[in-house]
């Protein structure tokens, strides 16, 4: 299990900036989410993606301050990884996941692991490096978005995964240059034993600073739930935020 965190932006700013003093209590959740972090950037008219991975608690990286704060752009993804048992820590298992201009973070295990692994277009065998179901989820996500379109391709991946496996949580942030989407799919009674019942949550905070989403479990005052079985899909260049059943 993990926790994710992701927004856009008008202009160049940075997790601690936009969020603020609550954003040390987001980082104090590595305690449990301690197999390692993640950052990607992804700008609206950037040429490139830039890409952190380390394997090491956030609340304990010598590193982690410096690079969530030095590193500005008008969209990004964090992730804090808790990993699946039996799953290795390293780097290549870490998030965020990237293709082309899509970064790609989940949050949640799907069982067995390997049972999306036939619907995932060939191409990107190669590219798959990690152990994780995770990556194996972008890469489904992104042949559905390629025959689809990008609503109908997450839409298309979800219902392959629920239809053929298992999972606890198929939650996840997708973000390119043009729109960044969150989705909310969960199953509130596959959390861990000793979590609270919101523990699946997704919640989201529209600024005029910029559009946060972020998993629960620290202060959040003022933010908006989600609804679970929804997707929210920000266009980039407007900010207008459109919530989809899915």
């Amino acid at each position: 299990m993990c926790r994710l965190m992701g927004y856009v932006s008008p202009s160049k700013t940075s997790f601690p900036a936009l969020v603020g003093d609550e954003f040390s209590d987001f980082v104090a959740l590595s305690s449990v989410h301690c197999d390692g972090w993640g950052l990607s950037t992804v700008d609206q008219n950037g040429s490139n993606i830039v890409l952190k991975r380390k394997v090491e608690a956030a609340a304990q990286s010598a590193t982690f301050d410096s690079i969530v704060a030095d590193n500005l752009a008008d969209g990004a993804l964090l992730h804090l990884r808790w990993a699946t048992e039996g799953l290795p820590i390293s780097e290549n298992n870490t998030h965020p996941f990237i293709y082309g201009d899509y970064s790609f973070i989940h949050n949640g295990s799907i069982f067995p692991s390997d049972v999306i692994a036939p619907f995932i277009d060939p191409k990107f065998n190669p590219l798959i490096v990690g152990d994780t179901d995770s990556e194996r989820y972008f890469y489904l996500v992104m042949t559905e978005v390629e025959k689809l379109g990008l609503v109908a391709g997450v839409k298309s991946a979800l219902a392959i995964i629920k239809e053929h496996g298992d999972s606890t949580s198929l939650n996840c942030m997708l973000m390119n240059r043009d729109f960044f989407i969150t989705v909310s799919e969960h199953n509130t009674a596959r959390k861990p034993d000793w979590a609270p019942d919101d523990y699946y949550e997704i919640k989201y905070l529209p600024t005029p600073e910029g559009t946060l989403f972020a998993s629960s479990g620290w202060n959040q005052p003022g933010w908006k739930t989600l609804g679970n079985h929804h997707a929210a899909l920000v266009n980039r260049s407007t900010f207008e935020i459109e919530v989809i059943a899915i």
